[in-house]
């Protein structure tokens, strides 16, 4: 219970784009940049962008894959294409051990079963980078 609670506040956006491209040291617009490229969605209220602690983690992690590693942003949305979402949401194992699409690994959730993690976890897939950045593709 105490673990489901850490992850819930996680995801709760709280923070405006201009803390977080302080804390990431990136510029407001690279954020909107890397929402239009479909890297992230952050929560909206109003017209306000609101970030989570995980956000914050994933932008890092794109900041330290374009600049420490130089992968491109389209670099990106290609390696994308091939993790397997569990990986980069991070679910537990015995919500892994339920998923249609880590079972079965020849196709990704989203093609298998759009309502599996809304079921198993209360995700969604229009929330989850790996799905946004390969719809945004198409």
């Amino acid at each position: 219970m105490k673990k489901d609670i850490e992850t819930y506040k996680r995801s709760m956006p709280l923070y405006p784009i201009g803390i977080v491209a302080e804390l990431i040291g990136i510029t407001e617009q690279t954020l909107r940049l890397y929402e239009k490229h479909g890297l992230l969605l952050p929560a909206r209220r109003n017209k306000n962008r609101y970030y989570s602690d995980n956000d914050i983690k994933w932008l890092s992690c794109i900041r330290d894959l374009i600049h420490m590693k130089k992968i491109s942003i389209e670099g990106i949305k290609k390696l994308l294409e091939y993790a397997p979402c569990w990986e980069i949401t991070d679910c537990a194992d015995e919500k892994r051990s339920k998923c249609t699409a880590y079972i079965n690994k020849a196709k990704p959730c989203w093609e298998l079963n759009q309502t599996i993690c809304k079921r198993e976890s209360g995700k969604v897939c229009d929330e989850c980078v790996v799905f946004l950045a390969r719809t945004k593709k198409k």
